[in-house]
């Protein structure tokens, strides 16, 4: 990862906003409360420069020093753990509680929330804190852009002459915008609309997931903990990572700017075992092996995002997710684990008449079009 992750088409227009956003504003600013004429007006600037600058290193910080990867073949201290922790077939190690493998990153990611494509890469352990500034830095230098830009797009639209020639108010400035610096202007005004509604929104998001200690894929797991154990004498499922919102936000935001703990390692509530999460993950994959459905593929597909062949209902109703479309050929046998009315989500078995190993077949899983096969009703051969 690093630097090379910059050249990507989320960081690049996620610069691109920042630079619009930062030009219109002090272009306008410069015209319409100068900062060279009065401390309020230096004061402002100063605040916005700050703001922007924040902004732009948290960016870069979240992108360039990633969320923090399990090293590859990692196993635990204790040998006996390791019957608590599910197993990565690509980085050939277990892994850690609250670890996850991302296929974009191809490793395990520590404490993994999602990939954002904005930074190219995930959000995990040791950028969760940056990102969280970008977010909060962004949004407030973008209502304050707001302010401003309207302001002076007002000021120029509306020049009163009388209002400005009056000989008490000769410290209000004239402004004059040209056609290209007015369009800029505009342009930047709803991108900073915007990041304020999008990226205020992400805001909230992520301080649910700080305050609680549970990411999205947690905040999954959980819920599906919850739902199986309805109707059975199960004790109810208690997150163990949330040691309460006070000492969850401490996790996180703190003094020292960086995020507590090695990534590895996290403490947990009391009388919950350490390995409660990863206990629960590897009982519902467990289930989810035994429900899954083999189907055999009779049309071939692509992989593209949006197969007109297979109906126009199938191009409307996608998987709303960024995860993988698998191409199929005819023949392939494919364990279905989800279904959506059009689509279906499994990992491809046997590719003509080659059985797959569990590597491979990490590899091609995805989502395809439902009416591109048909279950073979085998019971499908579970992984051991």
């Amino acid at each position: 990862m690093g630097w090379s992750n910059v050249i990507h088409i989320g960081p690049l227009f996620t610069i691109g906003v920042i630079k619009s956003i930062v030009w219109s504003t002090i272009h306008c600013n410069s015209m319409w409360w100068p900062p060279y004429h009065s401390w309020p007006g230096f004061i402002n600037a100063a605040i916005f420069l700050s703001l922007s600058a924040s902004t732009f290193y948290n960016f870069l910080y979240s992108l360039h020093v990633g969320p923090g990867y399990l090293p590859l073949n990692w196993k635990p201290t204790r040998e006996e753990d390791t019957q608590f922790l599910q197993y990565c077939t690509v980085c050939q190690g277990y892994k850690a509680p609250r670890s996850h493998h991302c296929r974009k990153c191809n490793r395990c990611i520590m404490k993994r929330d999602h990939h954002c494509i904005f930074i190219n890469n995930c959000l995990g352990h040791f950028n969760h804190t940056n990102f969280l500034a970008f977010l909060i830095s962004a949004v407030i230098g973008c209502a304050q852009a707001i302010v401003i830009i309207s302001c002076t797009m007002y000021r120029a639209l509306h020049p009163t002459f009388d209002y400005y020639d009056h000989s008490n108010l000769q410290e209000v400035p004239f402004i004059i915008l040209g056609l290209w610096p007015f369009v800029m202007s505009l342009i930047s005004l709803g991108l900073a609309a915007g990041v304020v509604f999008a990226v205020g929104f992400l805001f909230f998001v992520q301080m649910k997931v700080v305050l609680r200690n549970q990411t999205g894929i947690e905040d999954w797991v959980h819920e599906k903990a919850v739902y199986r154990r309805e109707g059975t004498d199960e004790p109810t499922f208690i997150h163990p990572y949330n040691l309460g919102w006070r000492k969850n936000l401490v996790e996180v935001i703190n003094f020292s700017f960086q995020p507590k703990g090695d990534g590895i390692e996290w403490k947990v509530r009391d009388n919950c075992h350490p390995y409660a999460f990863t206990i629960e993950q590897i009982e519902q994959k467990k289930i989810k092996r035994e429900r899954c459905v083999e189907y055999v593929v009779e049309k071939a597909y692509s992989g593209r995002w949006f197969p007109i062949s297979f109906g126009i209902m199938v191009c409307l109703q996608p998987p709303y997710t960024d995860e993988t479309r698998i191409s199929l050929q005819i023949g392939d046998k494919v364990a279905v684990t989800r279904w959506k009315k059009y689509w279906l989500y499994g990992e491809i078995q046997e590719r003509g008449q080659v059985q797959m190993n569990p590597t491979e077949r990490r590899a091609l899983r995805g989502w395809f079009p439902r009416t591109s096969c048909s279950p073979s009703y085998v019971e499908y051969e579970k992984e051991e």
